[in-house]
């Protein structure tokens, strides 16, 4: 998988993926501060909107209030009441026509205001006087809520829900005689209709879904704009201290205004998702620009990438003509100083190089060749000094004719071997083969019917290209070191395969004597190393060779440039040789 991925670890990208990542930062940051400084920009706007909608509803509310207030205390300071209150103080209660009196005067409140559903007024004994029938303020409210209205001194209290009528709110105000040091004269009962204090509708012009409750000190639910809200959830939301609620699947930004009049707490619940709607399209905006943003700098990005790293990539595809051997300049032009200097420097390596390779090619050339000529050197009168042992032993035993036969054979031999048109360093297979049956034909001068042997080769291997006189080395071993060794009668087999690819083995096996196991890891390790002594007075044999071809095919893998020997003690030796097909010669 890494190597995969490492063709993509180019330059151009490199530098495409650094610009982008620059830029995303870049883009993150201001992105992040922008949207956090309107976001915040956004909810304190929205924040101050919520408190002037609270102050607005609650001064619609203590609107009222106050007129009930002023009424009231027009009622409470009337000089008829003061006198009536301070008389009833005194033990002299008021007359059924002085009682009556009063209904001008009580009845005011309700004339300017509406929905005040009653004024009563009581005297110092809680005993009413006003409307005319009889009743008692200990009956209509607690004696709490008596004691908190003395405690005030004469400022109207407003308690809440009617206990006793749920459709209205009670406030109680205590009548303070002027003339005998504010004391306590008598007290007033308002009964004020709950509808009154509705919250209806929304009270901004956006009209955005503000839900508002309205709570009185004993914390029961005066009002609500929202029917759907029930007094344990207002309850719940009265005792909350989060700036957020939820209320259903909802969330909700809780503000929370007192009035002064009343102690009474207004609740205004603003959706969240109202106040966010801008900062979400806010953060869309963002994102969007930010896309394009980005999709336009990797288009630019990788333009300019590309024109930076245009010039390096010309170089490189230039380098890699010296994976096929070779070296060429680059004639890539550059504006740029670096690619300039990069171009020049190289063109002035290649220039270097191509010289010193010129130079040890050469000499290694002539190394070579020296070393071959030595080689085909000591192979020349090796081979004729056993063509002439040969001879000398089958002219004790042969008449003339059969000597002129062997005579004439011997003389091709050493045409092709010294002299004539084949004295070129390559041969066909064909006439290897001819040359090495010629060698058998002579060997059987001496060994009679001591010696056997086949050639198998195919005709379509004919023409294939291999170094001159590199079988007949391999058939003479063979014979000295395989056949002469055993007293039976013995054969040499010559064959030519194609096991695979594009080469051919060429196999040379006797049923000779063999070799030992220990003498054959010598063999093996002598030819790795190129050391392998003569036996017999066999001269230079397997190792002259195994050198040939290391030189002949010098860049060739060495598994097969060099000589494969299988042998056992007793049961033959076989050689092997690789020889690629349509080979150039090196040499």
């Amino acid at each position: 998988m890494w190597r995969k991925l490492s063709r993509y670890n180019t330059l151009r990208n490199q530098m495409l993926f650094g610009f982008l990542a620059v830029m995303l930062v870049i883009l993150t940051l201001v992105g992040g501060v922008t949207f956090n400084y309107v976001s915040t920009l956004l909810k304190n706007n929205a924040e101050k909107h919520i408190q002037q909608t609270a102050v607005q509803a609650n001064g619609r509310l203590e609107s009222v209030l106050e007129q009930i207030n002023s009424l009231t205390t027009q009622v409470a300071t009337n000089g008829y009441v003061q006198q009536l209150m301070s008389r009833e103080a005194h033990g002299h209660p008021a007359t059924f026509a002085e009682r009556q009196a009063l209904v001008p005067i009580v009845t005011i409140v309700q004339l300017y205001t509406d929905g005040i559903r009653a004024v009563e007024l009581y005297n110092k004994d809680r005993a009413r006087m006003f409307p005319l029938d009889n009743g008692n303020l200990g009956d209509k409210v607690n004696e709490a809520w008596i004691r908190e209205a003395n405690e005030k001194k004469g400022s109207i209290v407003w308690f809440g829900i009617d206990p006793y009528n749920p459709s209205s709110l009670i406030a109680i105000r205590r009548i303070s005689l002027v003339d005998q040091y504010f004391s306590t004269g008598g007290y007033l009962l308002i009964r004020a209709e709950r509808s009154k204090f509705a919250l209806k509708g929304p009270l901004t012009e956006e009209g955005e879904a503000e839900t508002m409750l309205l709570i009185a000190n004993d914390g029961q639910m005066i009002t609500s704009n929202d029917a759907s809200i029930s007094q344990a959830e207002a309850d719940r939301i009265m005792l909350s201290d989060d700036q957020t609620v939820d209320i259903g699947s909802r969330s909700f930004i809780l503000v929370k205004q007192q009035s002064a009049v009343t102690g009474w707490t207004l609740l205004i619940l603003t959706p969240v998702d109202t106040i966010t709607k801008g900062i979400s399209i806010l953060r869309t905006t963002i994102v969007v620009s930010a896309c394009i943003g980005t999709l336009l700098f990797m288009l630019l990005s990788f333009f300019l990438s590309t024109i930076i790293t245009r010039p390096i990539f010309r170089l490189i595809k230039t380098m890699r003509g010296t994976r096929l051997g070779v070296l060429k300049p680059t004639d890539t032009v550059s504006s740029t100083f670096e690619i300039k200097e990069l171009n020049y420097s190289y063109n002035q390596m290649v220039d270097n190089i191509n010289g010193l390779i010129k130079l040890v090619y050469e000499k290694e050339l002539s190394r070579s060749r020296t070393e071959l000529k030595a080689l085909q050197a000591q192979i020349h009168p090796h081979f004729l000094f056993n063509t002439l042992d040969t001879l000398y032993w089958s002219l004790l035993e042969r008449d003339e004719d059969q000597l002129a036969a062997y005579v004439v054979a011997m003389s091709d031999l050493f045409r092709y071997t010294i002299t004539g048109p084949n004295k070129d360093e390559w041969v066909s297979l064909k006439d290897e083969l001819e040359h090495v049956q010629r060698y058998l034909l002579i060997m059987k001068m001496r060994f009679e019917e001591r010696l056997a042997w086949h050639i198998d080769a195919a005709a379509e291997f004919a023409d294939v290209q291999l170094p001159k006189l590199l079988l007949q080395p391999l058939v003479e071993n063979a014979i000295l070191h395989g056949i002469e060794s055993k007293i039976e009668p013995g054969r040499v087999n010559v064959s030519v395969t194609q096991p695979a690819g594009d080469r051919i083995v060429i196999t040379v096996e006797d049923d000779g004597a063999g070799i030992d196991e220990e003498k054959l890891r010598q063999l093996r390790e002598g030819l790795a190393r190129g050391q392998v002594p003569s036996s017999k007075n066999s001269g230079v044999g397997i190792a002259n060779v195994q050198r040939r071809l290391r030189l002949y095919y010098a860049d060739e893998d060495e598994s097969h440039a060099g000589i494969a020997i299988e042998s056992r003690k007793g049961a033959g030796t076989r050689i092997s040789i690789a020889i690629p097909l349509n080979r150039e010669r090196t040499i």
